[in-house]
Order: C-alpha cells, then sequence, then structure tokens
C-alpha cells in the first residue's frame, strides 16, 4: 500500500466536477471547515483497493485562479498549501468540458504553474460528440505535455484510467508553465528580490496582473508601502511596452492555447444546432421563458401538497402513539409535561413537515442537475440589473430558499463589495424551509379552498420574497450602499439527464439539515416555550395546573357518551350537557394557566401592539416565541393551543381542511374571538405575511455578522425586516378587513 497523498479538484462550474467527486468518492464524502477558513469545500476518500484510499478536496467552481473573491482566494491559498492545518494536495485533477476545451484550458494552464502535477480530465465527451466536434486525445497529449483522461463522469466511464494516471502522476516533475514575454518575467524576478523571495513567484505574478485583486490586497498589507510603489511602476513600464496588464495575461494563455490545443481540435465548419440550442430558443426567451419559470415554480410548490400526505401521516401516527405511551406509563407532573407537550408533541409538530421538505429539495436538485437553474439566473438579471444587482445575485437568493445561511455564504463569489452587500441584506427575505411548516399550517387550515388555492397562495408567499427583495435592494443601493452595476456573465450549461444519486444526496442533505435543526436548536427553543409556558404552575389554591386538568380530563373520559345513531332523549341531551360543561371546564382552567405563565404575560403585556395586525395574545405569543428560530412557530402554537399535533395530510383535504387537533382548535379558538372569528382569513393572510418579511434567525444574523465583520449589518437587517413584517402584516389585515366588510 502507497502512502496516502491528497488531490484536488478544480474546474470551471458546470464542468461536471460535483458529478466526478460523487463518482470517486460513494459516501466518503464530508464538508470542511478548514482552520481560520469560511468557506467550505467537501472532502472524501477514494478507495483504489481494500487497503489503499486517498482523501480527494472539491475546491469551489472557478474560472480563474486570479482571486476577485473569498472563494477563489481560498482555493489559491490551498492549492499552494497556505491553509492551516490542510495537506497542500500531491496532485491537481483539471476537469475541462470537452465542448470547449480551448475556454476551459484557460484555467488549466494557470494550474500548471503552481509547482504540482497536473492531470486532466477531459469530461463531457458526449456532448462534444453531438455538437460535431473531434479531439485527437493522442495529438492533445503530446502538444501539452499533460496526462490527458477522457471521462463521462454521469455515467463513471474513464475513473478507472484517471484514479491510475492521478496516482502516477504523484512524484512526478510539474507541467512547464506557459512562458509569458521575458520583459513580463524580468519584472516579477525584480518584485520577488523586493519581498526577499518570501513569496511564491505565482503570487507576484497575480499581484503584477489583478488590480485591485485579493492577492494585491493581501500582500500590501503584509510589505512595505514601497514595494506597492514598485508593482505600479512595474505596471506602468509593461504599459509602455504595449504588454499592458491584465490584457498580457488573456494573450500569453489564449496564445499558447491555439498553439496547443487548437492543434488537436476539429470543430465543423458551421456550428450544429443541439437540443440545448432549441430548448434555451424558448426557456431563455424574454416572454415565454419566464412564463415557463412562473409555471415551474407553480408546479413545485403544488407538488408539495400533493405528494407528502401518506409520509405525514405514518409520522402523526407514530407521534401520536409515543404520546398515548407517555400517557399511559407516567403520571400527571413538570416531567411528563415536559417530554410529552414540550418535547414529542412540539418537536413532532415540526418534524411532520419533513416529507414536504424532502419534495422541495428533491424538485430543486433536479432543476439544477438539469442545467435549467443557470437558464432562471440569465432570465432573472433582466430584473436584477434594475435594481443595480445583477444575474450573479439571482444565484443565492435562489439559495435562500433552502436556507439563508448557505444562500448568504454563497454571496463571496459576488466580487463587487456593494452589491455582495445588498445581496446579504435581502437573502433572508427569500422564503425559506423553515417558514414551510407555519405556510402549510395557515393555508392548509383557512385557505385550502378551491382546490388549486394551496398552491397558489404558497407560490404567492415565496413571490412575495422575490418581488420585495429587488425593491429592497434597489433602495440599498441609492442609499447606504450605492454604486455601479456590474456586467454579468455566465456560461449557459448543456442540458442533461439529472443523475438519480445527485438527487437523492441532496435530498438525504436537506432532510438530515432540518433533523439536526430540529434535534438541537428547536428542541432547546422547545423546551423554553415550554418552560415558559408551563411555570409557574401553581393554582390559587396550591394545586398544580397539570394535575387538575390530568383529574377533570379523567372525570370527562368516565362520563356516558352518547351514540348519535340513537335518538336523542332527556337523560342523553342531559349527559352532552354534563360533558359540554366539562369540557368548557377544561378550557377555562387551561386558558387561565396560560394567561398567568411568564409568555402568557408577556404576551397579554404586548396585545395593543398585535392588535392591529388581527392577533390575539396567543398570536402573539407564538411570533414572541419564534423569533430565535422560525421553525419553531408551529411547535409552540402545539404547545399554547394545547394540542401540537398538525396533520397536513387532513389540513389539506378540501373537504374539511380543519379537521385536526391543531387546525381545529385554532379554528374553534379563532371563531370565539370577536376580531379573529370574523376576520380569521385576513388574519391568517396576516401572520403569513408578517412570517414571510420578518427576519426570525439568530442563525442568519450570525452569519451576517461573520460575512460583513461587523454588527452594524445584521442590527440593520433585523431592524429594517422587522419593521417590514409588521407594515405588511398591518397592511394585508387592514384591506382584507375592509374586503371582507
Amino acid at each position: 500500500m502507497g502512502l496516502p497523498i491528497t488531490i484536488a479538484l478544480v474546474g470551471n462550474p458546470n464542468t461536471g466536477k460535483s458529478t466526478l467527486f460523487n463518482a470517486l468518492t460513494g459516501l466518503n464524502q464530508r464538508v470542511g471547515n478548514y482552520s481560520g477558513v469560511t468557506v467550505e469545500m467537501k472532502k472524501g476518500t477514494m478507495s483504489l483497493s481494500a487497503t489503499e484510499s486517498h482523501e480527494i478536496i472539491d475546491l469551489p467552481g472557478t474560472y480563474s485562479l486570479a482571486p476577485r473573491s473569498l472563494d477563489e482566494m481560498v482555493s489559491v491559498d490551498l492549492l499552494l498549501g497556505h491553509l492551516n492545518d490542510v495537506k497542500r494536495p500531491d496532485v491537481i485533477v483539471s476537469i475541462v468540458d470537452a465542448s470547449n476545451l480551448e475556454r476551459h484550458f484557460y484555467l488549466t494552464t494557470q494550474l500548471m504553474e503552481l509547482g504540482r502535477p497536473v492531470v486532466v480530465a477531459v469530461n463531457m465527451m458526449d456532448v462534444a460528440k453531438t455538437q460535431g466536434i473531434q479531439i485527437d486525445l493522442a495529438k492533445l497529449r503530446e502538444t501539452t505535455g499533460l496526462p490527458i483522461i477522457p471521462i463521462q463522469a454521469n455515467r463513471k466511464q474513464g475513473l478507472d484510467e484517471l484514479k491510475k494516471a492521478v496516482v502516477a502522476a504523484v512524484g512526478s516533475s510539474p507541467p512547464k508553465p506557459v512562458l509569458f514575454p521575458s520583459l513580463f518575467g524580468d519584472e516579477v524576478k525584480r518584485l520577488a528580490d523586493l519581498t526577499n523571495n518570501t513569496v511564491e513567484q505565482f503570487l507576484i505574478a497575480r499581484w503584477l496582473l489583478d488590480v485591485g485583486g485579493h492577492t494585491e490586497k493581501q500582500l500590501s498589507i503584509k510589505f512595505p508601502p514601497e514595494v506597492s510603489v514598485a508593482v505600479g511602476q512595474a505596471r506602468d513600464r509593461l504599459t509602455d511596452a504595449k504588454l499592458g496588464v491584465p490584457g498580457v495575461e488573456a494573450r500569453t494563455r489564449y496564445g499558447w492555447i491555439r498553439e496547443r490545443v487548437g492543434q488537436a481540435v476539429k470543430r465543423p465548419a458551421q456550428r450544429v444546432r443541439t437540443f440545448s440550442d432549441r430548448l434555451d430558443s424558448v426557456l431563455i426567451h424574454r416572454v415565454w421563458g419566464t412564463l415557463i419559470f412562473f409555471v415551474l415554480m407553480f408546479a413545485l410548490f403544488q407538488s408539495i401538497f400533493v405528494g407528502a400526505a401518506p409520509l405525514m401521516d405514518l409520522i402523526n401516527s407514530g407521534k401520536d402513539w409515543l404520546a398515548t405511551r407517555l400517557d399511559n406509563l407516567m403520571d400527571p407532573g413538570p416531567f411528563r409535561s415536559l417530554l410529552r407537550d414540550g418535547i414529542l408533541k412540539g418537536v413532532g409538530g415540526v418534524l411532520v413537515f419533513l416529507p414536504q421538505i424532502l419534495i422541495l429539495f428533491a424538485v430543486v436538485a433536479i432543476l439544477e442537475d438539469c442545467g435549467y437553474m443557470a437558464r432562471a439566473a440569465f432570465l432573472m438579471d433582466k430584473i436584477m440589473s434594475k435594481c443595480g444587482l445583477n444575474g450573479k445575485s439571482f444565484i443565492p437568493l435562489l439559495s435562500s430558499v433552502a436556507c439563508a445561511v448557505p444562500g448568504i455564504m454563497a454571496t463571496r463569489t459576488i466580487e463587487n463589495r456593494r452589491d455582495r452587500f445588498a445581496t446579504i441584506l435581502v437573502a433572508p427575505l427569500m422564503s425559506c424551509s423553515a417558514r414551510l411548516p407555519l405556510y402549510f399550517l395557515l393555508i392548509g387550515t383557512f385557505l385550502s379552498e378551491p382546490w388549486w388555492l394551496p398552491g397558489v397562495v404558497l407560490f404567492g408567499m415565496y413571490l412575495l420574497g422575490f418581488v420585495t427583495a429587488p425593491l429592497i435592494a434597489l433602495l440599498l443601493k441609492r442609499t447606504v450602499l450605492r454604486g455601479e452595476t456590474p456586467v454579468f456573465v455566465m456560461e449557459m450549461p448543456s442540458f442533461k439527464m439529472p443523475q438519480f444519486t445527485t438527487v437523492l444526496r441532496r435530498m438525504i442533505e436537506a432532510g438530515w439539515a432540518f433533523v439536526y435543526r430540529a434535534g438541537t436548536m428547536i428542541l432547546a427553543s422547545m423546551i423554553l416555550i415550554w418552560a415558559l409556558l408551563y411555570f409557574p404552575n401553581k393554582m390559587p389554591d396550591g394545586r398544580s395546573y397539570d394535575v387538575a386538568l390530568d383529574t377533570l380530563k379523567t372525570d370527562l373520559e368516565q362520563m356516558p357518551k352518547n351514540d348519535e345513531k340513537v335518538e336523542q332523549t332527556e337523560e342523553t341531551k342531559a349527559n352532552d350537557e354534563a360533558r359540554e360543561a366539562k369540557q368548557g371546564e377544561i378550557g377555562s382552567l387551561a386558558g387561565d394557566w396560560q394567561r398567568q405563565s411568564y409568555l402568557g404575560r408577556a404576551g397579554l403585556a404586548l396585545e395593543p401592539v398585535f392588535a392591529p395586525l388581527g392577533w390575539d395574545w396567543k398570536i402573539g405569543m407564538a411570533a414572541l416565541a419564534s423569533f430565535p428560530a422560525r421553525e419553531v412557530v408551529v411547535g409552540t402554537l402545539g404547545i399554547i393551543y394545547n394540542q401540537g399535533e398538525v396533520d397536513s395530510g387532513e389540513i389539506k383535504d378540501s373537504k374539511n381542511p380543519g379537521d385536526t387537533p391543531l387546525g381545529k382548535t385554532i379554528k374553534e379558538e379563532w371563531s370565539e374571538n370577536p376580531v379573529t372569528g370574523k376576520y380569521r382569513v385576513a388574519v391568517a393572510v396576516s401572520l403569513l405575511v408578517f412570517f414571510a418579511l420578518c427576519c426570525q434567525c439568530v442563525s442568519t444574523l450570525a452569519v451576517i455578522w461573520r460575512e460583513t465583520k461587523s454588527w452594524r449589518w445584521p442590527l440593520f437587517t433585523f431592524v429594517y425586516m422587522t419593521t417590514l413584517a409588521y407594515a405588511g402584516a398591518l397592511i394585508a389585515f387592514q384591506v382584507g378587513r375592509q374586503l371582507i366588510g
């Protein structure tokens, strides 16, 4: 067995790099948060035999090693071995698209200058063939001097040859770098001498070439000002010699590529019109493309309500069975209440939405893997540009539909600081998966008829974020973040069949993240909320509320229950009246307990603040409790309304959408309130709008602080979004009340 080696996968976006990584590592992979670095990169293990395996690092997709964003700077640092506790790669695998070799080899020529062996994996050979492109691989190996391995990652073809080439490259001489004009080399050597040769020549060259890039920013701080002055003088001399930067790099590299790569590639005299081209004529059309985008989004949200019912019913049944077992095994008291109402019903009321979240992520993964999401970004660029942003902002915003945290982290690829900050500040306006449980509950309970209405309302909640975010971004770019609109450049990948394993992995990752959050932050929040609702637990006569309630419920169970099929008599009427009186006694005692609890007192104190929104003190309590993490709102409502059981399979039933434990209870209690009784639909819409626009997530605020390096921006985000949410909920209720009359 040879010593373990480290392999770095590097390539442009949309080259199939992630597919290759998954194919090489299988399930042996994890996300790495490297010491001192915020960028996440995947690490995995590639097995060659039962006794031999090697580590693979999947770097973020990049078009160049001219680091102008944080992601690209981290990639350069890793490849040079500058990251703490991360071994420098022994071999670099450059993944290139066979249908566009000339452009993709630009990055490869930069990798050749890092002093490490480079193996080129030519992916998507089938795509090149459909376009009539012929590649002479033997000639390409001869002219470039590099190991060239043809692969088709999505079908796992050529992987054995690639593995052998990678292992064989270990310890071999690095490739000869592309030769720049001698005058440029002289300037690099002069600057290296000024830095006492303490910096790699690759970085010195990047300092010279990348005006305003991250390399210049880092090295300018590290060395005295006179070195930066010398860099400027060197650029002036190169300009005088007609070798001005950065143009000299593009001319030199593409000249090498035309000479070496061009000899091995033959293209048809006339470009072949492919299936992707024909699809793009419709999908990126200004009118038809936009219409198709909105239809797809509507179909996505409608499918969430249609496909998840069986699994949701199964989760609910398991939760009900466990709750019954707890009641039978334990006596009333704080511990049983904590297990049953705080943990089981609170967290279970959130986990019941896991099937719907899995469906959401599965469809999004399919759209991404087939290549449609890049088209969506292109379409949205027209809107983004009118708001001072560009299509690069669309991907982070779309990622925020899953969770704002990775969406905000995805803004690191936006070079312009103002655009990056503007995108960060509006990303939390996207309706993330944490909002889905409340959406499902309220839409299913109050807005389920006719059959098409739930999908329309759910789509409207997402559309609210997509409309509001660009408007807020426009306001920010005209006030606190003034700046020019940058140029949008994005490659359109070819359409391909989505990989089942890729879609499944995305579903599992999303589902596990949701379950993990439910088992950590949501669990902690639900225990806190339970405690605030449970204590103080003493009645004026000294008895415990839960013991008194359990006694009343036992009395109710022992009271005779009439058969609905039997004709009513004086005795049966008396039985019904007695049962109703006992139920009223239970409800009154439960209401007293909630009102005098710590959370109830807070809700009652703030009820005047929530009254203009149509909310009572219970809704206000749920909103207050959800500020640390909005996922807990449904579990909180379950605790507040003494239920916690959210059967969304029944909620979506158009014949009786409110006939579920929590939905039915909310409907009944809202009906008894003079405001929520008449305007319950307006109240539901008000609550939906509030949660769609409010920033109720500590994790999001923390990552904004981490990305902006200041508490000013997370505080600003919390204040403006809370204000916006209140105003939106106020308008929704007041307009709804006027329409209802």
